[in-house]
């Protein structure tokens, strides 16, 4: 007769112990970033991204920077798709060349855009010998 007394003296025990939570405090402030970064314009990015491709050194720059480049919600600007031919060039490196004017066609909304790039850029794909993709038979 006592074991079951006890027994059920022991899970009472537990139950209160496991029942009490922590005491909820609200914070009387709440804490709010307050960013001082201003946005950087379109002219902005280009002269700072032709200013990148003009000083790469390596191929692993080279892509970095590419990778950055094309990792904003934009499309460079001629100039700058310009300024990192000449760079991969100038590391020699014949696939990164043609894997910018891959680039510039996933990023474009229409085949039009793509084809005005082509045509901006054709004095550049002449002068260096570089083929797109399809011209390559890819």
């Amino acid at each position: 007769m006592i074991q079951p007394i006890a027994r059920n003296l022991f899970r009472l025990s537990t139950l209160r112990t496991t029942a009490r939570l922590a005491p909820t405090f609200k914070p009387i402030v709440s804490a709010q970033r307050w960013y001082s970064d201003h946005s950087e314009t379109f002219e902005e990015f280009n002269a700072r991204y032709q200013k990148f491709f003009e000083e790469v050194d390596d191929v692993f720059e080279l892509q970095r920077g590419l990778n950055n480049c094309f990792a904003y919600d934009l499309v460079p600007s001629p100039a700058v798709i310009e300024s990192a031919i000449k760079a991969s060039r100038r590391v020699n490196d014949f696939a990164t060349a043609v894997r910018i004017f891959e680039g510039i066609k996933d990023k474009v909304e229409n085949e039009g855009q793509y084809l005005s790039y082509l045509n901006e850029l054709k004095h550049i794909k002449e002068e260096y010998g570089i083929n797109t993709k399809e011209e390559l038979g890819y």
